[in-house]
This record gives structure tokens, sequence and C-alpha cells, in this order.
């Protein structure tokens, strides 16, 4: 479903800035997030309602530490504070969500003025500080009397909810232009109504299906309503979190899994929206064990009412797998609790390797770029927001009242990088929103997270912005990131003395040594023209001013980006299935960040983004290359090498090489797996090997080759099968070798991936693992510890490949080799029961 046309100043497309490598468009939005019952307190003031949350939190052993949001971050009385406190970070834009219980008490009837009251001096502060109000009408506070009378899983609900949503429209239309309906909606219905780890605190999978189409009809319900009354200006929207779901590995009951959990997590909501209509297989599953009669004729036209922007929370990335195959957490945690949707006691989610949060949610960026592509391409272009994104750290203020977050800021680096690489990639992007502004309830946690760029204290509710606030102000001030006070392995820690976000200039530190801006710059960048008495003088201003020198600075004469890309030119599906692209990804990033380069990510599948990639690196947009392309007949290692610009290549490349290159040890690692099955006494050795134009697949066969060789072991044709590394193709060519009939006691198969699937034909043909055919695969990818049996397999070290790769392209950057050079990493034999 394409978007429909909206054309107000906020939401001007992508056009490019002129600041730097990373900067945004043009009237980007940057902002901070918040919710209502969150942060606002005055549970039982100037006549507000009984919400579900107040209900559910004042209930015993229903939230952390028995905590409530009776008092919260008190912003109800300290909102001009807050804003003045925004102003000061710089912010672009403000959202924020009403409590419904204070426009309506009962949830019903006419509007409590003094509660609407709030909002409009909240909103005119906003304005009056050149700051956008972006308005979540429903962040989960129903109010309670609409439960006691069923609450969403009734149909009645949705109906009230477009009446509020249209008299708050009535009332602050005209000065707010973002209006979203919805928050989570996910988490309204799952932990709501499906395990009761939220308000309501119920658990029952029949109330919780009606209430995810039940709020999503209140949505459809209350977008028609408001538009018939709107401006030209007014924006309307939903807040979805979905989630990037990964099968743990590509046999068929994982990627079974993998399609249930992101129907239910994502698709059941998204093709509502978007397409007009419910996931066929997501209905098929449903009515097996709950009742649909409560979706009714023409309730998916209202749902499906045109968006003109999409809100996307994004905090972590799922892998999953059938739980009947694989060890692993269950989808909900603790165990104990009914699933939160039906089926999801069928799915173990696997921990994802890297940093966590104080949640327990793994870092991953580039979950987030892979999500905003994935929707685009799934459901045709629509303006996005990113309305939440941010971390919870265990924060700690030291004795000067410094909140030193590094962790939160490497996690927004990361995050920001990743939305800017979405725009590259022609994903229309309007906004970035932190969560979140302050440290606040954090619903069934109470208290114990803190997720804020700025601390409270809560015994005496001060603010202390941290020092992620007054990195987030010089990214709104640049308009993205164009300096090194941003990197991730450089964070600005400002002094807080002076006011936040202000960085000393040239001329200031200048004028603190008693030199000239050139002078300062000349120091900056090492340049010898410069005495030692100035060196001194620029460098003692520099200490006692908190200078970080930005990339513009030490750029007047280095002439370097400071920025790096990696360029994946392998097919879409491929990348996304296949775990050695995920692990290479992961260890260049993780290389990166230990440096103040920055890196982006460019996906490169065929002509047409081959010519984007080859423009972007003569304009000099990097200063070197990584590039993952594994088949011979690529075109692209040449027009790289072409360039001038320095080249690292993933895999040796076919024929005379011309740029530099990391790879494992094919050869002899084949040599060692066939070894290995000799030693075994195996003599009718069969292998699936990989794709001929790859360099990888034919290195490997000729391993298996010359080692039989070498043995005076007969080596015959029809034990020789062909696959695409993927394991279905495993699966099909050990089926055509079993349906040959030919004498076979051994196979290797040239990666972990179609070792799996000649396992899965071995068993299904009633051959056993290892005692009639043993299996030895290569790359040591995760699920070669999952397998049954348990698969040997040669070790591919993916780490010191992907270190070697950062450091041969970082020296050829700074011209200390030649461009042709290469490095290969040994392998090594790893036993395990299949052989």
């Amino acid at each position: 479903m394409t978007a429909s046309a909206v054309t107000p100043e906020e939401l001007v497309g992508p056009e490019p800035a002129v600041a730097g490598p990373l900067s945004f468009p043009r009237g980007f939005l940057w902002g901070a997030a918040t919710a209502a019952y969150q942060i606002e307190g005055a549970a039982a003031e100037d006549g507000r309602g009984v919400s579900i949350w107040d209900t559910f939190s004042r209930t015993p052993g229903k939230v952390r530490g028995g905590d409530t949001g009776d008092v919260a971050a008190d912003h109800y009385h300290r909102w001009a504070e807050d804003v003045a406190l925004m102003r000061e970070l710089g912010l672009r834009s403000y959202r924020f969500s009403v409590a419904w219980p204070r426009i309506q008490p009962d949830g019903t009837g006419r509007i409590h003025r003094r509660g609407l009251d709030f909002y409009r001096r909240l909103v005119d502060a906003l304005l009056a500080a050149d700051i956008v109000p972006v308005l979540t009408l429903y962040h989960w506070d129903l109010p309670q009397a609409l439960q006691d009378a069923g609450g969403w899983p009734v149909r009645d609900t949705a109906h009230r909810f477009a009446d509020y949503a249209v008299r708050v429209f009535d009332a602050l239309g005209d000065t707010v232009p973002y209006w979203l309906t919805l928050n989570e909606p996910w988490c309204s219905a799952f932990l709501g109504y499906g395990n009761g780890v939220h308000a309501p605190g119920i658990a029952d999978h029949q109330r919780s299906i009606e209430a995810v189409h039940h709020l999503l009809l209140g949505h459809g319900l209350a977008v028609r309503a408001m538009r018939e009354a709107a401006g030209r200006h007014n924006v309307f929207g939903i807040v979805l979190n979905p989630t990037p779901v990964s099968s743990a590995s590509g046999r068929r009951v994982d990627l079974q899994a993998a399609r249930l959990a992101d129907g239910m997590q994502n698709r059941i909501f998204l093709d509502a929206l978007l397409k007009g209509s419910y996931p066929r297989d997501v209905l098929e599953g449903l009515a097996r064990t709950v009742d649909l009669s409560h979706i009714r004729d023409g309730d998916q036209e209202t749902i499906a009412a045109p968006l003109d922007v999409l809100g996307i929370n994004y905090y972590q990335r799922f892998t999953v797998a059938a739980r009947s195959t694989h060890d692993g957490v269950p989808w909900d945690r603790p165990s104990s609790l009914q699933p939160s949707w039906p089926g999801a006691e069928r799915i173990a989610v696997r921990p994802n390797d890297g940093p966590r949060t104080a949640m327990g949610w793994s870092v991953d960026a580039d979950g987030l770029l892979e999500l905003l592509v994935q929707i685009d391409r799934s459901y045709g272009p629509i303006p996005m927001l990113i309305t939440e994104n941010g971390a919870a750290y265990d924060d700690d203020m030291d004795p000067e009242g410094q909140v030193r977050d590094l962790d939160r800021i490497r996690f927004l680096d990361q995050h920001v990088r990743a939305a800017w690489q979405a725009i590259q990639a022609g994903i229309d992007l309007r906004g970035y929103f932190v969560w979140s502004l302050l440290d606040n309830f954090e619903w069934a946690e109470g208290y114990s997270r803190r997720f804020g760029l700025v601390y409270v204290d809560y015994q005496t509710q001060r603010r202390f912005p941290k020092h992620s606030a007054a990195w987030y102000r010089r990214v709104i001030e640049d308009n993205g990131l164009v300096d090194g006070s941003v990197r991730v392995g450089r964070p600005r820690t400002r002094r807080m003395d002076r006011p936040i976000g202000l960085q000393p200039t040239l001329e200031e530190v200048g004028a603190a040594a008693g030199v000239s801006r050139a002078t300062v710059s000349r120091v900056i960048n090492g340049s010898p023209r410069v005495s030692g008495e100035a060196r001194e003088a620029v460098d003692r201003a520099i200490a006692e001013l908190g200078y970080v020198p930005n990339r513009a600075a030490r750029s007047l004469v280095t002439r370097r980006t400071d920025t790096i890309a990696l360029v994946v030119s392998e097919p879409e599906a491929r990348v996304f299935a296949d775990p050695f692209f995920a692990s290479v990804v992961r260890g260049i990033s993780a290389a990166v960040s230990d440096t103040e380069l920055q890196l982006v990510l460019l996906m490169a599948q065929g002509e047409r983004e081959h010519e984007k990639v080859e423009r972007f690196v003569r304009q000099g947009h990097v200063d070197g290359v990584v590039l993952l392309s594994l088949h011979g007949a690529d075109p692209l290692p040449a027009v790289l090498a072409n360039a001038g610009v320095p080249t690292v290549l993933s895999g040796r490349p076919q024929g005379e090489p011309n740029v530099a290159y990391v790879d494992a040890d094919n050869l002899g690692g084949a040599r060692r797996a066939v070894e290995h099955l000799l030693e075994l006494g195996r003599r009718s050795i069969a292998t699936i090997t990989g794709p001929q134009d790859m360099s990888a697949g034919l290195d490997r066969y000729d391993g298996y080759v010359e080692t039989l060789r070498g043995a005076r072991v007969r080596m015959r044709k029809a034990l020789v099968e062909i696959g695409d590394f993927g394991e279905e193709s495993g699966f099909e060519a050990m089926s055509r070798l079993l349906r040959g009939g030919v004498e076979m006691d051994a196979v290797f198969a040239a990666n972990d991936l179609m070792a799996a699937g000649a396992l899965h034909a071995l068993q299904a043909a009633g051959r056993r693992v290892p005692d009639d055919v043993a299996v030895v695969g290569f790359d040591d990818a995760p699920l070669a510890r999952h397998t049954t049996p348990p698969l040997t397999t040669i070790h591919q070290p993916i780490d010191q490949m992907t270190r070697a790769m950062a450091e041969l392209l970082l020296r050829q950057i700074e011209g200390g080799i030649a461009r042709k050079a290469h490095v290969i990493c040994p392998t090594a034999l790893v036993r395990r029961a299949s052989a």
C-alpha cells in the first residue's frame, strides 16, 4: 500500500545537506520521547481518573520493588522546567502522550477541562521554545472504568477511543501537527492480555487476540474521525514495535518458527495497516486455537485508513528456533508464564552475540537498518519516524554530579549511523526520537532501569543531564554525525560547567592561546610549521576549554574523511540467511569500533547499485572499502581497484588478484577434514562442494581431491555433488547421492549449512550418523553445535579474519603496504559426534 501524499513543511523529503558525509536531510526531526504514566505523577490530582496501570502497579508483586507511577518524575508539576531543559538540549521535537484518564476520567463523556488545560500549556510552551509537538493519544493508560467494562477485548472500547481521540484533536489539532494513535499495540494486547506481565494483568489468548483487533479498529476509527476535521498541516500515524526475526539455521522447522514469530510480532500489525488484511498464515494458525468471530465485515478496511507516517520503536532483534530442536530461552520469560500469544510456546529465542543493555537486550544497530529496508520493500514507500530508540544502563552519578554514560553514547551513535544508512538506501525516514528524555517509571521494572538522557534523582526530583545529553545536543546542532566528538571509540564527555552542548570554537581556542585560528588548525593536524611555544599554548588552551577537535578541523591538512565502507556485493537472500555474512559484518564493526573511524554499510546487488557504490567512492566519501564479494564474476573488485581507493576483499579473488584480500586457509582446511575421515578408516568419501564460481568452493574441492590422491584413494565422480552453500541444497545433493546407489561411508560438505542438510537427508533415509556415514562440514557456524548429532567441522577464524581485514585496510590508508597484499588465516578441525 502506498501512503497518502502529505506536504507539511515538517515532512520535507530527503534532500542532501552539505554539512558532511553523515549529514541528515534538511528539516529532519531530532527529538526525545516520553509517556504520560511514566513521567507525570500527580495520579490523583485535578480530577484525573484511575488507569489500569494505577490498579496494576498498586497490586503487590506486579511491579519490581512495589513501585508505582503515583509520583514518577513529577512532570505534571515540573513541565515548565522540563521544556526549558529540552530547549537547552536543542531538541527540535518532543514526543509525549496524553493520559486518557486526565481527559475522560471514566473513559467516556465530556472532556475534563483541567486535564486538557495541562496539555494546552505544555504544547504552548513547546511551540514557544521552537520544539515541534508529536502527540501520542494512547500509551497504555486505559481508564480503569473501561477495563471494568471489558477493556480492549470488547469492541465498544474501540469506539470509546475514537470519541476520546477526536475530542482531544478538536482542542489541540490547530497547534499540534503530528498525531499518533497508539503506542505499541503488540504490548497492550499480548503483554496486557496474553501473559499478564503488563496491565491489566490478564493471561487469556482469546482476549489477547480480540484486543489486537480492537486496538487496530480503534486506530482506524480515530484516524477517520480526526482526518474529517483536520487541516493540511496535520499528520496522522501509529507507532509499532516491529523487530527483525531471524532463523537460527536454515532447517525447515527453524524457518517455520521464524515465520510464525514474524507473523505474530510484525506482520499481524503491518499487513492489517498497510495491506488491508491480516496475513493468511497468521489467521489460519490462530483459527486452530481461538475464535475469530470478532472480526467483522468492513473492519479491515477501517483499520487500513491511509497513514501519513509510520512510527517505529526499535530496541533489538530476535534469532529464533523451534524449541524441539534447539536450546534457548522461551519466547516469554520467565517460562512459568503463559505464552504471550498462541504458538509462542513452540519457539526458543537464541541469545545474540555482543553487548547487552541493563534490560538484557542485545545491542544490534544493523537490525534497525535491516528492519527499515524490509518494511520499505515489503509494503512500499511510506514516511517513517524512529519514534523510540534507546537503552537502559546502570547509570551512576559520580561525586562531581556527572553521569558518564559512555555505553549509551555508543548505543545511540551506532543507531544514528544505521538511520543515516537507511536514508542513503532510499528509505523515507523523517525523524529520530531517543527513548527517553528523562529517567522514569519503566513499567513492570519500576524505577530499577534508567533510559533517560537526563538523570532524575527520584528523592529530590532534581534533573542532571548525562553526558549522552551533551553528545545528543551536538548531533542535533550538526544535523548528524560530522565530527570526532560522536565516534563510537571516542565519545565526548563535555565539561559540565559550560552550557550543555556549547563546544568551544577554533577562534575561542586561538584567543585563549594568543594565536590565530590557522595556527590552532596546524597544531591539531600535527603540522611541523608551528613553534614549540605556540604548540604548548594551544595544547594548554585545548585542555582548559575542554575542546575536542572535530573532523572539519582535522581534515584541513589530512584531507581524510575518517570513514570506511563495508560493501556487500551478494544477493540479499544469501546475506540475510548465511551466518558467515552476519559474522563478518559484526566482526568488522567491532574492529572499527576500537578506532576513530566510522563505518557505513552499502548493499550492491546489481549493476545499478554497483554504479552508485562506484560513484560514492570516487566522490571521496570514504578513505577505504572492505568488500564482501565471493563470486568470481563480480566486476566490483576491479572497479574499486581502478578507482584507486584502498580496498580489502573478503576471500581470495579468482585469477590474478588486483586488490588486497583476506581469506581462510580453505585448501588446508579441506585437506584436514578429509585426512580426519581417512584416519577413521573411511574410504568411500563423498563431497558436496560449493559453487564453482567462488574461490572458497574451488579451494575446498581441490583440497578434497588432492588429499584423496595423496592417500591413493580412488576418486569417483559419482561421489561428487555441487550445492549452493544453502541447507536445502545440501539435503538435495545428499538425496541424489543416496538415489545413485553408490557405496559411501563418509561425506565432506564444503560448509556447515550443506552439512546440516546432508545430515537430515541421511537420517530421513534411515542412515545412522556416524555409524553408517560420517559427516564433516566447514566454517564452524553456530548451528554446528546444535545439529543431531553435533557436527564435526573445520573452524574458520572469522574474528581473526575481520581483524586482519581492518588492519590491512588501515595500513593501506596510511600508505604502509602494497595494495595487493594478502593474509591467509589458519583453519582447524573441530571434532564433534558426527565424525
